[in-house]
């Protein structure tokens, strides 16, 4: 579940379960504290979300404790994707510029 406290967001999940009618398919919304919208993210999708503001927080849970030796991603550039974000992403970290592409990741686990 997530949802904007503060500000402005996009918010975007990616279905990952490959058993999935919506596999592959992303979904995104714009999420305000105004409008008081939440996003519930299946468990085996992607989460993601673009600041639309200055001073964003956005709160989400998980369900299970973050283990970073076991985080995975997906490129918010993607091909495999193409999301369409609503602007330009400016500020990304370094790790999640860095995950392979979907379907090259895909590769190795078949």
């Amino acid at each position: 579940m997530a949802r904007c406290l503060r500000g402005s967001a996009y918010d975007v999940l990616i279905d990952l379960r490959p058993t999935s009618p919506t596999f592959r398919k992303w979904f995104g919304i714009a999420l305000t504290p105004e409008a008081g919208d939440m996003l519930y993210v299946p468990e085996g999708c992607a989460h993601g979300y673009l600041t639309l503001s200055d001073n964003t927080e956005v709160l989400y849970f998980t369900s299970h404790i973050f283990a970073p030796k076991s985080a995975t991603g997906v490129r918010f550039d993607d091909s495999t994707f193409n999301i369409q974000w609503p602007r330009s992403i400016d500020v990304i970290s370094q790790a999640d510029r860095a995950w392979p592409d979907f379907e090259h990741s895909q590769e190795k686990t078949v």
